[in-house]
């Protein structure tokens, strides 16, 4: 049966890209700060990108700035990615950049409004209230969740680095995880996240700017997909986390770049730049 991550391994397979197109219409990238403005921005990213693109990341946020505007052209964005879609012939994944987090009938109104509503196929989410707060978003196997894991902020440590020890937090950081004794809590995500996927629609969000837990968290969620910000402007090291990331399979990790991409004189070009640049290291790696 289909789930959403076999949806995107298609996606993958036809465009032959790890590449996710960020669409993040800043203020300062907009002619002038409204909601039409940061329609036109997106649509003219979907139509250069589209070719390079294994999905589309817009990042809520940015839209709902402008009110019940922006909610429009979010959805709008969204329509005209499926129209691109069909126009291809080849699904492009749309990962909804939300964050959510909730529990019972508030989560389950987030899952409609992303889902039905605007129509994405996958939405990012915070774990941290628990599997309850997850299961209203994998109900349909066709829709899918990155779930934060380790995030690339400098406030992350503050929690993402404790050690887990027998259900017990504490501060001590054991430099080597091993499988029975103490780690970091961004592990214990990633592993919990590994049990949960038995639809094969949960996936991780890792930062590509730390390859050695980019590294760590493959070994806990060995068939996840992950979701890896940080590549561009935030100067994550893409040979790095292609090395720590990537499956057996040489699949299993997105590279969303956004700014990188939408701030080039050629959007287009960047965009096919980067997937050839990924190609190319996925190659030299499975020589």
């Amino acid at each position: 049966m289909e789930s959403f991550f076999s949806f995107l391994e298609k996606r993958v397979d036809d465009c032959t890209s790890l590449l996710c197109v960020g669409l993040d219409p800043h203020l300062d990238d907009l002619p002038e700060p409204t909601a039409a403005a940061a329609l036109t921005f997106s649509l003219n990213l979907v139509k250069q990108t589209a070719p390079y693109a294994a999905a589309f990341k817009p990042n809520a946020a940015f839209f709902e700035q402008f009110g019940a505007e922006g909610w429009d052209a979010l959805k709008q964005v969204i329509a005209a990615i499926a129209a691109e879609s069909a126009r291809m012939g080849s699904m492009i994944p749309v990962i909804l950049d939300a964050k959510r987090g909730d529990i019972a009938s508030t989560a389950e109104a987030y899952a409609r409004s992303a889902f039905e509503t605007l129509g994405a196929h996958c939405v990012t989410l915070n774990p941290y209230l628990g599997k309850d707060s997850i299961d209203p978003f994998i109900v349909e196997r066709e829709k899918g969740v990155f779930l934060l894991c380790k995030t690339s902020n400098p406030g992350a440590a503050d929690l993402q680095d404790l050690t887990v020890d027998d259900g017990r937090l504490t501060t001590d950081h054991n430099p080597l995880s091993v499988v029975n004794g103490p780690r970091s809590l961004y592990e214990h995500v990633a592993s919990l996240a590994q049990q949960w996927n038995t639809k094969n629609n949960i996936g991780l969000v890792v930062g590509a700017t730390q390859p050695e837990a980019l590294m760590r968290i493959r070994l806990a969620a060995p068939g996840l997909w992950f979701l890896a910000p940080g590549v561009g402007a935030q100067g994550g090291d893409l040979d790095a986390a292609l090395k720590a990331g990537l499956r057996r399979d040489g699949k299993g990790i997105l590279f969303p770049v956004s700014r990188g991409i939408s701030r080039a004189a050629s959007p287009a070009k960047a965009a096919a730049e980067l997937r050839d640049e990924i190609l190319g290291l996925q190659y030299m790696l499975r020589r």
